[in-house]
């Protein structure tokens, strides 16, 4: 309790830090914030035109289909890969002043989930432009779906920022892993294409019933089996839990190891 109390006293340096990541982000480029739209929407031609046309995915309206699964997992992707760094790169801010370590990683994974929330604009764009239908009541449930997702991506960001001051390549290998991750979970494909004797394993995946959840609202246009997230919240719980124990246990160090 007495962590969650400094973090709430230290809420407005997490805003500071969203905001000055938002801002500088794309600081120097001609587009500029522009990216955060064009980066999401040059990853769904690619995907579109490999999964559409060469390899024949078969699914109608595959462009929408990959997109309301693709930009929530940018989040997460992001979030434990460039929250695993997020220590290291405010290693001149940690080492001057005292303030609730945790605050970085919790205002890196908030920054990235802006982000998504912007980039959702860009969906119900493609969604409206396409002449698809939207069902209302079920988007009503987007934003516990959301939720779902940002406590585990905080909870992996908490944890691996944490491990990456001490074990640097870390950094690295979260790439590999995030790669992986993906095609382990039913971004690019439809979760009706994972056989049978595997589904039970894939839902222990908590990326896979948050992903399926985004699909049956914005694509399917159904009010999603809320049920099938509670995997996803009890891991997603644990991890967050977990990273946080972890954290506050290696943090005593950080400014020796930076």
């Amino acid at each position: 309790m007495s962590t969650i109390k400094e973090l709430y006293d230290y809420r407005q340096m997490i805003f500071s830090l969203v905001k000055k990541d938002l801002r500088g982000r794309y600081k120097g480029s001609v587009l500029g914030f522009m990216w955060t739209f064009i980066n999401p929407l040059l990853q769904l031609i690619i995907y579109t035109l490999v999964f559409s046309n060469f390899l024949r995915a078969g699914i109608e309206r595959y462009y929408l289909h990959l997109f309301v699964a693709l930009i929530p997992w940018i989040f997460f992707s992001s979030s434990i890969t460039v929250g695993a760094a997020s220590i290291i790169s405010q290693k001149d801010l940690v080492k001057k002043i005292y303030f609730p370590r945790m605050v970085i990683p919790i205002s890196y994974v908030t920054s990235c989930f802006v982000n998504m929330l912007l980039c959702f604009i860009v969906i119900f764009a493609v969604i409206i432009v396409t002449g698809a239908d939207i069902n209302f009541l079920a988007v009503l449930t987007l934003p516990i779906i959301m939720i779902v997702e940002y406590i585990f991506a905080l909870g992996m960001a908490l944890l691996t920022s944490a491990i990456t001051v001490y074990f640097r390549d870390m950094e690295h290998i979260l790439g590999i892993v995030s790669m992986a991750w993906m095609y382990l979970t039913p971004v690019v494909y439809p979760k009706s294409m994972i056989p049978g004797k595997y589904q039970k394993i894939f839902n222990l995946n908590p990326m896979t019933p948050i992903i399926d959840c985004y699909r049956t609202v914005l694509y399917d246009k159904q009010i999603p089996d809320l049920s099938i997230l509670l995997i996803a919240v009890a891991l997603g719980v644990f991890f967050l839990i977990f990273g946080a124990l972890v954290f506050n246990k290696l943090q005593k160090h950080f400014a020796e190891e930076l």
